[in-house]
């Protein structure tokens, strides 16, 4: 079964790190248009990548204190179809890298016209560990706080609404921490 493991952090977005991603070594952009059907743990999303576009099914569901989560690839007639029914959607640029057993994801989440109104990035660990590693050296400066595992306030599924979002990034600011 594949679980899933990750750890997030919140990021101040100076403007200016999105742009400093997309020119590093190694790093791949994607853009995501996401949703969420309306049976619990499962979206939809497509992803563009250097001109490739995916379509993908998800299904997440915890289990014993850890969350399984099955992706396979579906076709664009069945995600257009699928999309007809989803609630919360979003649109976010990911910036990701390998780092030896890890794998770090920088998701910009987006408004319609573009504009970031809130950045996370998420680390990717093996199953067995429980601790992150330190943040990676390409996002030194930009940490404001790292989430509380299983927080499901940081989860894109919260995050696409952009209210929340932006009073989460406002009492982050605020407080200089995580309550």
């Amino acid at each position: 079964m594949p679980i899933e493991n990750e750890r997030k952090f919140v990021l101040k977005d100076d403007s200016g790190l999105e742009a400093r991603l997309a020119q590093e070594p190694g790093v791949t952009r994607s853009v995501l248009r996401q949703a969420y059907l309306d049976v619990s743990g499962m979206r939809i999303r497509s992803v563009e990548t250097d001109g490739a576009l995916r379509h993908v099914f998800t299904y997440k569901r915890p289990i014993d204190g850890q969350v399984v989560e099955i992706e396979t690839d579906i076709s664009a007639i069945d995600f257009q179809r699928l999309w007809s029914q989803c609630h919360e959607t979003l649109l976010k640029e990911r910036y990701s890298w390998p780092d030896g057993p890890f794998h770090w994801d920088v998701d910009f989440f987006k408004t319609a016209d573009g504009r970031t109104y809130f950045a996370q990035a998420e680390v990717e660990m093996p199953e067995e560990d429980r601790e992150p590693p330190p943040l990676s050296p390409r996002l030194a400066g930009h940490l404001l706080a790292m989430a509380p595992a299983g927080d499901l306030r940081f989860t894109s599924k919260r995050l696409a609404d952009q209210t929340h979002a932006e009073k989460l990034l406002a009492d982050i600011l605020s407080k200089g921490k995580i309550e």
